[in-house]
């Protein structure tokens, strides 16, 4: 695994220095699950932004409702 080196607060460090009271092995451990929850916290806003601007252009695309109607007429039920 590789290491990285960064600064934190006196606040977070004292924070991590808790590592154990949270129930994680090191500090190393707790850094990571922070960062990769932060990752997927980023990862679905973008999704979400990117749903709602679909949202937006099918909204506005009279083509496209129609071509949708005309797909779920043909769907099986």
């Amino acid at each position: 695994m590789q290491q990285a080196k960064f600064s934190l607060t006196p606040p977070l460090v004292e924070f991590l220095g808790d590592y154990q009271a949270y129930g994680f092995k090191d500090r190393s451990s707790m850094v990571r699950i922070a960062l990769q929850q932060f990752r997927e916290e980023l990862e679905l806003q973008n999704l979400k932004q990117s749903a709602d601007l679909y949202a937006e252009l099918y909204e506005q695309d009279e083509e496209l409702h129609e071509l949708t109607t005309t797909a779920i007429q043909d769907w099986p039920e």
